[in-house]
């Protein structure tokens, strides 16, 4: 077995002029630095997600499915709109069922004063009903507009930089035990 874990990086926002670009971009940068995993970035406005997302194309569902099902662990890039997590991420979630179950999610959130935190909130009990594990640790931004720089370089990195080691590295830990009582016994097993 691998000991490379991989991590679907699910980017939250479809919105034109989105910070998600520049937040997730930090996110994948810390991901790759923290070693011993492979990214795969499912962005609900590329073009192949969205239409797996749609529905109205079987084999662009079926090929997201598999991609969320390669996943051993998952880092959701969130803003947070009206209280909440954005539309384009909940179909995204939507599309798969089986896929996500027995796996890790780590949440990196951004927005105003609550730094996304509502929408990580409202996700825990998304991500609970398909079966996937929360994990506690993550990475939230108050007032994310004034926390980077216009290159989506942070202006003051020290918190954040510590949150992500911190969030990776029990993510990691996750992920890894997580694939391995899974490949002892399918979590589908799992039943009285």
């Amino acid at each position: 077995m691998s000991q490379t874990i991989d991590i679907a990086l699910i980017y939250g926002s479809a919105r034109e002029g989105r910070l998600c670009d520049k937040v997730a971009g930090w996110a994948a940068a810390r991901i790759e630095r923290a070693g011993g995993f492979a990214v795969d970035v499912l962005d609900p406005i590329d073009s192949d997600v969205a239409r797996g997302v749609d529905g109205r194309d079987p084999d662009a569902r079926a090929a997201l499915r598999a991609r969320i099902g390669r996943a051993d662990g998952f880092v959701v890039v969130t803003p947070e709109y009206n209280h909440s997590y954005p539309a384009p991420l909940k179909a995204l979630i939507d599309a798969g069922k089986q896929e996500w179950e027995a796996k890790p999610v780590a949440f990196v959130s951004y927005g105003g004063a609550s730094g996304g935190l509502r929408a990580v909130e409202h996700l825990r009990n998304v991500f609970a009903e398909l079966h996937a594990v929360g994990t506690r640790d993550g990475v939230a931004f108050a007032n994310a507009w004034s926390q980077f720089d216009e290159a989506g370089a942070l202006r003051a990195p020290e918190g954040a930089e510590k949150a992500a080691a911190l969030m990776l590295a029990r993510l990691g830990w996750w992920a890894g035990s997580l694939r391995r009582a899974r490949d002892a016994r399918p979590y589908a097993e799992a039943v009285a």
